[in-house]
């Protein structure tokens, strides 16, 4: 009841910060992402089952990654790799 409150009182809604609408930035595939980290696909899609790694999921199954999110996990990625911390399972 209160949405159709601001619905009727348009001076109280406040605009959605541009943050959320699409950027112009096109989304990676899982092979381009992999390629672009230095990784296998497989490991890709193991850490977005682990939610190890930001991703989006569009239309349901499909994965899809922004390069800009990617490059902070690449740095992070890089970085453990180069001082020889990698994951045990």
């Amino acid at each position: 009841m209160s949405s159709i409150q601001i619905l009727q009182e348009p001076s109280k809604v406040q605009p959605l910060p541009p943050s959320l609408f699409a950027t112009d930035e096109i989304p990676l595939t899982v092979k381009q992402a992999a390629s672009y980290l230095g990784v296998s696909r497989q490991t890709v899609y193991l850490w977005v089952e682990r939610k190890q790694i930001p991703h989006l999921r569009v239309m349901g199954r499909n994965i899809r990654f922004l390069k800009s999110e990617l490059e902070p996990f690449r740095a992070q990625f890089k970085q453990e790799m180069g001082n020889g911390k990698t994951e045990q399972t």
